[in-house]
């Protein structure tokens, strides 16, 4: 029999679909669990076709008895072992200020906005830079009313809501190439075009705390460090972006070869230090001198 830890691995996945179904019950939960199967798998029209119904009901049949048993244990529990409460009557009872800020949800502490770039320090070649901010620890940003971090597959953005409030006062719609987070019947918190394109099937969002709408949200471009997650916003350097702090174990090789790449490449620069690149043009450079001793290169300027 399956035990409780592996059935509670999917649990927050599961939660995250559950919260974006509020309306309509279970049924609309339902029908997107089998819409998937139709349009990802052969479960309807494959092998197991004339198994598929059996498999459902055997997979209800099964849930529906634990779930009768697992209630039955519960209540002869709670008879046997809970004393019945005996009824206090009913006081009024004055809530101070303190009290009342004692009862109040706890504040989310605000983050810290993300700091320019400091100028003074930008190199030769990077005057694009001015005006840019320092990447938060996460490669992304701390902005007024939003934050972001990133690898370079995937984004997770965290909106504070600046109050607590239920999944179904929220409004989220994400689409490949723009953005809005909010309240219903409010201004979104934010909205605009979105600094590149997304795979919306692998959006998700959930609220954490009752507090911040967090999206997780993966990119069309795998190989490319974003700005800003709203266009307009002011964007990060993507120069001061540090590849360690994404998961290269999780990448596959090709991609995992350019981020290699791109770490030694800064490395590199931070110790005055030629580039990869450089050094590829040296080696072609080195390997024709020696093919040509006829011809005279000391008057070439390398660079």
């Amino acid at each position: 029999m399956v035990g409780p830890p592996t059935e509670e691995r999917f649990d927050a996945m599961l939660l995250h679909m559950a919260q974006q179904h509020e309306v309509g019950g279970i049924e609309p939960l339902l029908d997107t669990f089998f819409g998937f199967l139709r349009r990802k798998t052969d479960f309807f029209t494959g092998v197991m076709q004339g198994k598929a119904e059996g498999m459902v009901l055997d997979a209800f049949r099964k849930h529906c008895d634990q779930a009768r048993k697992e209630k039955e244990k519960k209540a002869a529990s709670d008879k046997f072992e809970k004393p019945i409460p005996k009824p206090e009557p009913a006081t009024i009872e004055e809530i101070t200020t303190e009290g009342a800020k004692a009862m109040a949800p706890p504040v989310l502490e605000k983050e810290a906005p993300s700091a320019p770039v400091d100028e003074s320090k930008l190199e030769e070649g990077e005057e694009s830079e001015k005006g840019k901010l320092v990447p938060n620890s996460g490669n992304g940003a701390n902005y007024d009313h939003y934050s972001f971090t990133q690898t370079l597959e995937e984004l997770e953005v965290r909106v504070p809501l600046g109050g607590s409030y239920k999944s179904r006062d929220c409004k989220v719609d994400i689409k490949d190439r723009s953005l809005s987070v909010g309240l219903k019947g409010q201004e979104p918190i934010i909205k605009g075009e979105l600094f590149a394109k997304i795979l919306t099937d692998e959006a998700m969002w959930h609220l954490e705390d009752s507090q911040v709408v967090v999206l997780t949200l993966e990119k069309f471009n795998k190989v490319e460090w974003w700005g800003t997650i709203i266009k307009g916003d002011t964007e990060i350097s993507t120069k001061k972006v540090q590849p360690e702090n994404s998961k290269l174990g999780d990448l596959d090789g090709e991609t995992r070869g350019m981020v290699e790449k791109m770490m030694y490449d800064q490395r590199q620069k931070a110790a005055g230090k030629p580039t990869s690149d450089d050094e590829k043009k040296a080696e072609t450079m080195r390997k024709f001198m020696e093919q040509h001793p006829e011809m005279d290169f000391s008057k070439c300027k390398w660079g």
